[in-house]
């Protein structure tokens, strides 16, 4: 184990002491909007949203407090990583409790949880599933990859990829994509993002049935997110890459099949 002089170990505790000073309070302001979400109910919506955003600022202070680690004492504070990513999935699951972890479904299954965060506007949304995937980019990036938890951010990146895409207004993301709309740009830079996240998640899945897990069931979760992905295509008119993936979904599904019924006549 590295030794530290004294000097060293000082140096590093003042650097890091305004990221745990934050960390304190961003803990203690979870722990009062969560009583205040007991007490009314109706306010629960928006106070989610403020949890989900104070997650990923907390996760932000927990990588900060590695970066320092690695800087000053040249190795990297894996608690803090962790604690990091715990937050991140907290992020994500308040969401996940308002607009709803579903991936591969039409807009009418879930269009009525929307309408609690109908005080958001389109802009709102994109900036904070901008700010929890930037959060979850730098934590895979502090842990580096060669880290134990490679293959497990395949789930929190998935999770992450449903709930960007089910916080959009599906229902008005057409008319929004019209360049008269006041809610274009953000409209149409959100679900640039929705499509990038479940491209990448459905190959990251792929990759992790191919190359650690070998369970189907990740190379289902994979085919679930392209099914997602052609669903969007379709809604918003891309007949060209709604093809494109229904040939790599049928490449995929025969795949799928020949290692099903290779593994059935191993057993």
């Amino acid at each position: 184990m590295t030794n530290f002089s004294l000097d060293e170990r000082h140096q590093y505790q003042v650097r890091i002491k305004p990221y745990q000073d934050k960390i304190v309070e961003i803990n203690g302001r979870e722990k009062n909007i969560l009583a205040l979400i007991q007490k009314e109910p109706g306010t629960a919506a928006q106070k989610k949203i403020i949890l989900a955003e104070n997650m990923a600022n907390l996760a932000s202070y927990q990588i900060l407090i590695s970066l320092v680690s690695q800087v000053r004492l040249k190795v990297k504070e894996e608690n803090s990583l962790n604690d990091g990513r715990k937050s991140l999935y907290k992020s994500v699951i308040y969401l996940e409790n308002l607009v709803s972890d579903y991936v591969d479904v039409p807009f009418s299954d879930y269009e009525e949880k929307l309408a609690g965060i109908a005080f958001m506007d389109a802009a709102e949304r994109y900036r904070l599933v901008r700010k929890i995937g930037l959060g979850i980019s730098l934590l895979e990036n502090a842990y580096g990859d060669n880290s134990k938890w490679k293959w497990s951010f395949v789930e929190l990146e998935g999770r992450f990829a449903a709930v960007a895409k089910n916080i959009l207004d599906l229902k008005s993301a057409v008319s929004n994509t019209d360049p008269r709309s006041p809610h274009y740009e953000p409209t149409v830079y959100h679900l640039r993002l929705i499509k990038k996240l479940l491209t990448q998640t459905a190959d990251r899945y792929r990759e992790r049935y191919e190359l650690s897990t070998n369970r189907i069931d990740d190379f289902k979760e994979g085919i679930n997110f392209l099914n997602a992905l052609k669903r969007i295509h379709a809604l918003m008119g891309d007949k060209d890459e709604v093809e494109t993936i229904k040939k790599k979904l049928d490449i995929w599904s025969v795949k799928l099949e020949t290692d099903i019924k290779r593994a059935e006549s191993r057993k």
